[in-house]
């Protein structure tokens, strides 16, 4: 049974689900317990049972950064801070993720020339490096956690 990473919740927003559920089919005369409401909430995910979705859930890989965060890295070889904007999973390990960086970057390298940018979007992977490098093989952006 295939599965888009997108459409598989979180172990916790399942739980958090199954309680919804659980409390909603409550207020409607139904009594469940929790357990057959984890199982009611894989199932409405495509899942055979509770324990298949806790398994596919649990071998999720965190996103790099999470919206709000303020990371540190580098885009073009220039150093700079920003805030995540947002990010949204594409597929397994692959991101988009938006920035704001906290002052502009020069994303031309001649010198009669220059472009600023603040504002960066980029596809990137689990460990926060772009897909896209330049000539020498670096990638294009490279996040990090300040601190």
């Amino acid at each position: 049974m295939g599965h888009s990473p997108r459409q598989i919740p979180s172990t916790d927003q399942a739980k958090d689900q199954a309680r919804m559920l659980r409390a909603e089919l409550a207020r409607q005369g139904h009594e469940v317990s929790h357990s057959a409401a984890l199982e009611l909430v894989a199932k409405a995910h495509g899942f055979h049972d509770w324990n298949t979705l806790h398994a596919r859930a649990g071998n999720r890989q965190p996103p790099p950064a999470m919206p709000g965060d303020t990371v540190a890295g580098r885009y073009l070889g220039q150093e700079f801070l920003a805030e995540v904007v947002a990010i949204r999973l594409l597929s397994e390990g692959r991101y988009e993720v938006e920035l704001q960086l906290d002052q502009p970057v020069d994303v031309v390298t001649f010198d009669s020339f220059s472009n600023y940018r603040s504002r960066i979007r980029k596809e990137i992977d689990a460990k926060g490096r772009s897909f896209d490098k330049t000539s020498d093989g670096v990638p294009h952006l490279l996040l990090s956690h300040p601190g």
